[in-house]
């Protein structure tokens, strides 16, 4: 795989993580970002690999509106020298980006959105997305194929047909916009937050390129990795943390 070019100039993008979600499925007792993967919360663990990125030029985090200045604590150490930007999340992860988005200046024209719960992401994935937006698409997913079979059912249960996965890709983050197009999507949806003229929340999307399909814009697909899998239950946390001793052995 070729190794996508180095930013023209300075770094251009900026990377918004929603960080807010309360993360009930995984039990933990905190909100998600700050359940712990091997000693560190999973925001620690995603916000290192951002910074490692040669494209970023700005992180913001949009954290638990109570936990403001502990989240910045705790990340002031992680991403080196690249700028941190702490926001108070929404109650919902539309509404979290939104408030995010605001933090970003109009110079940075390329904004990727990234989950706090994907801590294993590597940096070279980043650089990939941040790359085919540079090249000219307005949005880009990275995208693997679906590899189980896919049943379509009805309220009760019942098997209705065998979906065609030949065409289906399961979807990661970061995801990566044009910064103007994801400005757009988010009006469109009319997020309060991102503008307070947009009037009504729409429904919730459950993620940004949904938002921006939704206004008419294509989005382009790039090869994801199966190390950026998404920590959402307690077997995700415990398979997490044997890929990162994997690679942690790996490095030795």
């Amino acid at each position: 795989m070729n190794t996508p070019a180095s930013p023209p100039g300075a770094p251009d993008t900026a990377v918004l993580v929603p960080a807010a979600g309360r993360g009930e499925r995984l039990g933990v007792g905190v909100p998600k970002a700050l359940a712990e993967l091997a000693g560190e919360p999973l925001l620690v663990h995603a916000v290192r690999r951002l910074a490692r990125s040669r494209s970023v030029a700005l992180i913001v985090v949009a954290a638990p509106p109570h936990a403001l200045d502990d989240v910045r604590d705790l990340l002031k150490s992680t991403v080196g020298d690249v700028p941190l930007t702490v926001v108070a999340g929404g109650s919902s992860r539309q509404e979290s980006v939104a408030a995010a988005l605001v933090a970003v200046p109009v110079d940075l024209p390329i904004v990727l959105v990234h989950d706090a719960a994907r801590p294993l992401t590597p940096p070279t994935l980043i650089d990939e997305v941040a790359a085919a937006v540079r090249a000219g698409h307005d949005a880009v997913v990275p995208a693997l194929p679906v590899v189980d079979t896919i049943k379509r059912v009805d309220t009760a249960g019942t098997v209705v047909d065998t979906v065609d996965r030949s065409a289906l890709r399961a979807v990661q983050t970061p995801q990566g916009f044009a910064r103007d197009t994801l400005v757009a999507a988010h009006k469109a949806a009319g997020d309060t937050a991102c503008d307070a003229a947009c009037g009504t929340a729409d429904q919730a999307a459950t993620d940004d390129a949904a938002l921006v399909e939704r206004i008419g814009v294509a989005v382009h697909t790039v090869p994801g990795r199966t190390e950026a899998l998404k920590v959402t239950t307690p077997f995700d946390l415990i398979l997490a943390e044997a890929l990162l001793a994997s690679a942690s052995g790996n490095a030795q």
